[in-house]
């Protein structure tokens, strides 16, 4: 949660609804599910909402706390609340008033494929900012290294169900296996949540494109009122034991609040070992691959801060928040597995990061240089 002391508003990031891919037996859009709560802290009663999936089947709860950052849109001061999520998007209100600040359209969207479904006919599309990750799944959206490689991509593709974003979940039924999700259930966001950058007003993001399916079962339906029901979550192999999709498969993307538009975007991480090291792709110029993974950033007046997998790292990564670019490096004993975090003591500054090291995790603490 996040809250605005002078308001005396709390904001309230809520959960996909149960269960999370079949939705027969609860018809509607399912209110407050998949939308940001804001209440009144010294009274709990709801100030405003706003629902950002109708009717959720494809496991995209909120993930993380909303960043609250005042802007400046057109001339017009606004004290504005974004919210990073899973499908890619960042929704902006006005957080006195839950208006959006740029349009929030509905649109068509494609309907139920299993029987008994009751799916929205439509889904809020925010005309601003635009998604920081990929969005629904395309033949132009695969693995192109070489033909070869495209060919057998293809060849995978046909055996799923795909389309654009809110594509519903289907049975394993006709040939197929299943429904490829696009943000995967994973997320586009995820609990990393995003940075603010309270001077500039830039808003920090760290994205993953990543594909999955979920694999559904079926119940007599006089055992459980589901019926229908994730059996597993499954990856999606590429060929030859590469990725499904293009690169980069993790993202940093900066945008600026003002304007509702993306000032830059970088991989994080250039390289990706389990690519890299692949005989399919010996000798190929690759593209960044983005292998450094989805971690949270920590923005200071002068860096962005994250950390970087091992595969690529792992490493702490400052990076210019003007562009984009690495700046430095540093490497770590383990992944990194939470926020770094910056402090000060007797007018020294410190960064300290979580990682996962084996036996027991550590924390770690960088002293800048006086």
């Amino acid at each position: 949660m996040s809250a605005d002391l002078e308001l005396g508003y709390v904001y309230l990031p809520t959960e996909a609804p149960t269960n999370d891919f079949f939705g027969g037996h609860r018809p509607g859009d399912n209110l407050f599910t998949q939308s940001v709560v804001a209440l009144d802290a010294s009274s709990g009663e709801r100030v405003w909402h706003f629902q950002m999936i109708h009717h959720g089947i494809w496991d995209y709860d909120t993930p993380a706390a909303p960043n609250l950052i005042d802007i400046e849109v057109s001339g017009r001061p606004i004290r504005a609340l974004a919210q990073v999520t899973k499908q890619g998007f960042t929704y902006v209100f006005d957080r006195a008033t839950g208006v959006p600040v740029w349009p929030i359209d509905e649109r068509p969207v494609p309907q139920g494929l299993i029987p008994g479904e009751r799916t929205s006919p439509t889904q809020p599309f925010p005309s601003k900012p635009p998604a920081f990750v990929l969005q629904g799944l395309s033949e132009d959206d695969l693995i192109d290294f070489t033909p070869e490689l495209k060919a057998e991509a293809l060849e995978i593709l046909d055996d799923y169900v795909y389309g654009p974003l809110y594509t519903p979940p289907s049975l394993p039924e006709n040939g197929k296996r299943g429904t490829l999700f696009v943000p995967s259930a994973g997320g586009g966001a995820n609990w990393p949540g995003a940075g603010v950058d309270p001077e500039t007003n830039v808003l920090f993001v760290p994205g993953s494109n990543g594909v999955f399916y979920p694999f559904m079962g079926t119940l007599p339906a006089d055992e459980s009122n589901f019926r229908y029901y994730r059996l597993q979550n499954r990856g999606v192999p590429g060929p030859r034991g590469l990725p499904l999709l293009k690169p980069p498969y993790s993202t940093i993307t900066a945008y600026d609040m003002d304007a509702g538009e993306i000032l830059w975007q970088v991989p994080n991480g250039d390289g990706m070992a389990r690519v890299e090291n692949n005989p399919a792709v010996e000798g190929i110029d690759l593209p960044p691959l983005g292998g450094g993974g989805r971690h949270p950033v920590l923005v200071t007046s002068t860096l962005l801060i994250h950390g970087q997998n091992a595969g690529y790292g792992p490493l702490l990564v400052a990076r210019s928040k003007e562009d984009g670019s690495e700046l430095a490096t540093i490497e770590l004993p383990a992944n990194p597995g939470g926020a770094p975090m910056s402090f000060a003591v007797n007018g020294r500054q410190y960064i300290a990061v979580a990682v996962n090291s084996t036996p027991v995790p550590e924390l770690i603490v960088y002293a800048l240089a006086e």
